[in-house]
């Protein structure tokens, strides 16, 4: 060990359960307290010091994943916090000096320190070496000092570089060989892409999550009949279901592409300052089989299929834009989502959640204004326009690498996810939501389906010898005069009667009120949402069941 500061990969251990750790003890007081059990023999495979809320996270983390992890604080009542909030979580091995943390690990002994940085770290070091033996190992997993950062960042004006000069300084034995023939996107392009390779993973969870419950308002309502419109015009009738299996297919079209694009997103790897990996050539010796494995090595370790298999200094920033691209997508299918629930609202057919005491608009009090399909039009366009910034400069980049993406897509990209969760929030609560007024869609439906039931009564003329040109010319000139009957005079559409007092149809006035039901008129619109829902839902769902269940409370 020699207080050389290792990095950690994975190690795995079992241990006895939580409550065979402990024993009764009374303090001077006569209080019982919680204290550990000295261990015969070690059971831990890794180690935690300093609890605070990043060290008891890490120390919860590793015990999720099958590590048996000794816990030290130089106040024990932390501790006991842990083990009394957390201690079935896992195997722990709580220890209330230093002494009996490093008899409960195994060799070689490995500890992670997450205090504070600099002299308490420094601190916490020395006291291992005298509890440690040579070949253990340390791990410093606190933060580099950022005031040191701050200051030299103002003096070199370089991130990346102030950065390693912090690193350092708290690892002054690694300090001549950290970033040793790296660049700045060795660092940040490999953290862009799997930053955005996350993002992306967030951003389908929420997208599946829509398409659930957009999928069981459909299905819901799958024969509930509707106007459709046409040029925002009244045209033959579908059903709110059949109309919402639209919405769910630009959905499913999103989930298509953010599926492609995942699959094909990898890392920067290691390159060079211009892509040639010349530096890494000199360091392995001119071994280039060495070299080739690098890539697949780093691939490997972050949990990707490949790196990026030529490049200049950074990964194509077409890679943004093909991200930003999807985001866009969904933010464009959001949009019509919004637009058509506002044109509905506006019918009084169709209407967002509007909460008890929600108040509409400050002036009119009578209001139940859109708001929530508003802030999704709204969050949609910005994340349209959005979508020209990485475009614009995968475009524009110079040969191997030029600066002026860096300032760009750190806003870009960031607030394009942003955005994007906002409005899945929000689309997510409002499909919830939802509320049907079957009666005003019905009395909609009835004001107009004289006129989308004239097809079906002209065919039966013709099946009775009528010619279907002059129906066709007939009917035409009578829909004009119910038309002016209830747009110019405000009074019911009087188109069947005038066709029933008409000779050249040869029916009734109650043969044809018995045509008047809407159900008929909307073709296969049921069977269409039944078959769309087993065929291209489904399947997603019953793949994705395991992410299901996501709610969005908006509060504004």
């Amino acid at each position: 060990m020699g207080g050389k500061r290792d990095t950690l990969s994975s190690v795995e251990g079992m241990i006895p359960s939580a409550d065979a750790l402990f024993c009764d003890a009374r303090d001077d007081d006569g209080i019982i307290k919680r204290k550990a059990r000295h261990m015969a023999e070690a059971t831990a495979n890794i180690g935690v010091i300093g609890l605070a809320t990043m060290g008891s996270n890490l120390a919860r983390n590793l015990a999720h994943h099958g590590n048996t992890v000794a816990l030290f604080n130089r106040h024990y009542s932390r501790t006991e916090k842990l083990m009394n909030e957390h201690g079935t979580e896992g195997n722990f091995v709580p220890a209330e000096t230093l002494e009996e943390f490093a008899a409960s690990l195994k060799r070689p002994r490995t500890a992670i320190i997450m205090v504070k940085a600099g002299a308490p770290t420094d601190a916490t070091i020395a006291q291992l070496e005298e509890v440690f033996e040579p070949g253990d190992i340390i791990v410093d997993g606190g933060n580099s000092f950022f005031k040191d950062t701050i200051k030299r960042e103002k003096e070199v004006r370089h991130d990346v570089m102030s950065h390693v000069y912090a690193y350092g300084l708290q690892c002054p034995k690694a300090k001549g060989i950290i970033h040793l023939g790296a660049t700045s996107c060795y660092v940040g392009d490999n953290t862009d892409i799997i930053i955005m390779t996350e993002g992306l993973k967030l951003v389908r969870k929420k997208l599946v999550n829509v398409i659930n419950e957009l999928s069981k308002f459909a299905d819901k309502y799958k024969a509930q009949p509707t106007l459709a419109f046409t040029h925002f015009q009244p045209a033959q009738p579908t059903t709110v279901g059949k109309r919402a299996t639209l919405w769910l297919n630009e959905l499913v079209m999103d989930l298509e592409d953010l599926d492609y694009v995942l699959s094909t997103m990898k890392l920067l790897g290691c390159k060079g300052t211009t892509g040639t990996q010349a530096s890494f050539l000199e360091l392995f010796n001119g071994d280039q089989d060495k070299i080739r494995q690098i890539d697949k090595k780093i691939a490997t370790k972050m949990g990707f299929e490949a790196c990026v298999p030529v490049s200049g200094q950074t990964y194509s920033r077409k890679v943004d834009t093909r991200v930003l691209n999807v985001l866009a997508g969904i933010a464009a299918s959001a949009h019509k989502f919004s637009n058509d629930i506002r044109l509905l609202q506006h019918l009084k057919e169709v209407e967002e959640p509007f909460e008890k005491s929600q108040i509409g608009s400050s002036a009119m009090a009578y209001k139940r204004n859109p708001m929530r399909s508003e802030r999704m039009a709204s969050l949609a366009d910005y994340v349209l326009c959005d979508a020209l910034n990485p475009a614009i400069v995968s475009s524009t980049q110079w040969f191997e690498r030029t600066l002026d993406d860096s300032a760009n897509k750190r806003l870009s990209v960031p607030e394009g996810f942003l955005a994007v969760d906002g409005i899945l929030d929000l689309y997510l609560n409002v499909v919830d939501g939802l509320v049907v007024y079957d009666k005003v869609i019905i009395k909609h439906m009835m004001a107009e389906l004289p006129f989308m039931a004239t097809e079906n009564i002209m065919m039966d003329a013709v099946k009775a010898g009528g010619d279907r040109q002059e129906l066709h010319e007939r009917i035409r000139e009578l829909s004009m005069i119910a038309g002016k009957r209830v747009k110019q005079e405000g009074l019911d559409n009087n188109l069947l009667e005038l066709i029933a007092d008409d000779p050249m149809f040869g029916v009734t006035l109650e043969e044809l009120q018995a045509k008047l039901d809407p159900i008929k008129y909307v073709g296969r619109s049921r069977e269409q949402v039944d078959e769309y829902l087993a065929d291209v839902i489904k399947p997603i769902l019953d793949d994705n069941s395991d992410i299901l269940g996501l709610t969005a409370q908006i509060n504004v």
